[in-house]
């Protein structure tokens, strides 16, 4: 287990100096980019090994796999962000452990949250998930709602008991006009923040950049960043 950590110590640091770097190359200070560290497929062993070297924000994709690891760690200082494309039937699991679903695409998706939130008594943070490989009305091959869309669903977030509409939140896409240019679709995204802030001010989350474009999203002015591979190693292969 000490092999572990160090592995994951050393790691974590790398990745420190990436995020220090990029914020510098910026002009951001350091804590304007928060580090949310995606441990799908890794262990809960690990989640704990995260924890002691300071890590406070984690996210999974997979319910079947992130709700057993969440009770596992329940006693841990943790935030736990949800960033697979939800399926209603998972809602009520999801929205157990969750602090912030970063994956909100769809209305129907939304009244769900809401109706589990408020019967479990919780207050949960979404990100609206922007798909900006989408054409006009579509979602994109990840999942998310097009850019014409954010505004429409933002509201409903902001209107729906128990919810709270922090921010946006995009992968990089694979396809369309932004395929291949991380930085522009990054810069994109953060046009649609500033309108959306426009309405809503506190919503000022901008979750954008993983393990290999982490700098293009902290240059496009990301508040958070989702690393895995970079801290954890690579992934096994799922069965």
């Amino acid at each position: 287990m000490t092999d572990r950590r160090d592995e994951l110590a050393a790691n974590l640091a790398h990745v420190e100096e990436r995020i220090a770097s990029a914020c510098a190359a910026a002009g951001r200070k350091r804590d304007d980019v928060t580090l949310i560290v995606v441990t799908k497929t890794y262990p809960a062993s690990d989640v704990r090994l995260l924890s002691e070297l300071g890590v406070r924000h984690v996210a999974e994709n997979r319910d079947q796999d992130a709700a057993p690891k969440a009770e596992a760690c329940a006693d841990l200082p943790l935030s736990w962000h949800f960033v697979g494309q939800l399926q209603t039937n998972k809602v009520r699991s999801v929205t157990s452990y969750a602090d912030v679903v970063q994956s909100v695409d769809r209305a129907k998706l939304v009244t769900s949250l809401s109706t589990s939130v408020v019967r479990a008594g919780r207050e949960l943070g979404c990100l609206i998930q922007v798909a900006l490989d989408a054409e006009s009305g579509e979602r994109g091959e990840r999942g998310g709602v097009a850019p014409d869309g954010v505004d429409e669903l933002a509201a409903l977030v902001a209107g729906s008991p128990g919810l709270r509409l922090d921010g946006l939140m995009t992968v990089a896409p694979l396809a369309g006009p932004y395929a291949g240019r991380q930085q522009a679709a990054f810069e994109r995204l953060m046009e649609i923040s500033s309108g959306l802030r426009a309405a809503h001010p506190a919503a000022n989350m901008v979750s954008a950049g993983m393990s290999a474009d982490l700098e293009d999203a902290v240059a496009a002015g990301a508040t958070h960043v989702r690393v895995g591979t970079a801290v954890l190693g690579v992934r096994p292969r799922l069965g």
